[in-house]
């Protein structure tokens, strides 16, 4: 039973932490550009609406992923033309993003609420035939599952040994510094916003068209907010927000699996188990010391932009 148990929390942290550490990923590479978005539930909706529908109406998920995901990323430029173009707070319009995205992802998914279909297939590894049955469950994910590390590893990469993600970096450490460098500091700002846009859109597909192969509305269930301190556990890095979305996703499923055993515990109390514990790990592992925060985000929150 335990291990049973063990089994299926390895899992559900696997399949639910997916479409996090997409969007954890898509936060990273917008923060490291200087600009912070409190609209990556919006984002996530957006995306996860438009792919379903778009399954939904032409029966297949590969191009149900690629409009959710163009539609994200193109959604998320809202946030550039506002915060980068109009120099308004980036904090207000990511909550404007927010309120925006969740009202149209309502307004397409309308006549999907509460319908079903086929999505992304699982795919089983080659070697998964040869496990015991108890464990072959761990090995049947779908596509997008087995490409999040890939995924971080090239973001990565891209970061850190690019000269696109030194540029980038660059405008997020110091705007006018890099723009008296000669650097196109708003098209790079662009650039990070539509790429953040593009992951977060991913991660709402995912969520949509492999996870539950459902539309609610609201489904993302503020994960997108989760997100935010995922990308401070991390301390702003691609590898190690794996571990950070793992951990969501493992709550998220621990709480599951109470729930079917039966557990004398409030049903409400382990829907807010994966919150606590995010909360609670960012409260022993953001301490001071541990920052890596990008400079150019001390002018967000000061409000003192030049």
């Amino acid at each position: 039973m335990i291990v049973a148990v063990i089994v299926g929390v390895i899992t559900g942290a696997i399949a639910s932490g997916a479409s996090v550490l997409y969007a954890t990923l898509g936060e990273i590479i917008g923060q490291r550009a200087g600009i912070v978005n409190l609209g990556i539930e919006g984002v996530m909706l957006v995306g996860a609406s438009v792919g379903f529908a778009t399954t939904a109406a032409t029966g297949d998920a590969l191009v149900g992923v690629l409009a959710g995901t163009l539609a994200a990323a193109a959604f998320n430029c809202i946030l550039g033309l506002l915060a980068v173009t109009r120099r308004a707070n980036p904090l207000a319009s990511g909550l404007a993003l927010w309120l925006l995205g969740a009202g149209a992802s309502t307004l397409i998914g309308l006549d999907y609420t509460g319908s079903h279909i086929r999505g992304l297939p699982d795919i089983e590894l080659p070697f998964v035939a040869s496990l015991p049955p108890l464990y072959q469950q761990i090995f049947r994910q779908d596509p997008l599952v087995y490409l999040m590390v890939p995924v971080a590893i090239g973001l990565w990469w891209l970061l850190r040994r690019t000269r696109w993600g030194l540029h980038l970096r660059a405008v997020g450490e110091d705007r006018t510094a890099a723009y008296a460098a000669g650097l196109r500091t708003s098209f790079i700002q662009y650039q990070a916003l539509f790429i953040a846009g593009a992951l977060s859109g991913l991660a709402g597909v995912q969520l949509a068209l492999a996870y539950t192969k459902t539309w609610q509305e609201g489904m993302t269930a503020y994960r997108g907010f989760v997100v935010l301190a995922i990308v401070i556990f991390s301390l702003w890095h691609p590898m190690r927000a794996i571990a950070g979305a793992l951990l969501f996703g493992g709550a998220i499923s621990l709480g599951l699996q109470l729930q079917v055993l039966g557990t004398p515990v409030s049903p409400f109390v382990l829907n807010m188990l994966p919150y606590l514990i995010t909360f609670a790990v960012v409260l022993v592992w953001g301490r001071p010391k541990a920052f890596t925060v990008p400079m150019g985000l001390r002018e967000v929150f000061e409000g003192t932009a030049k």
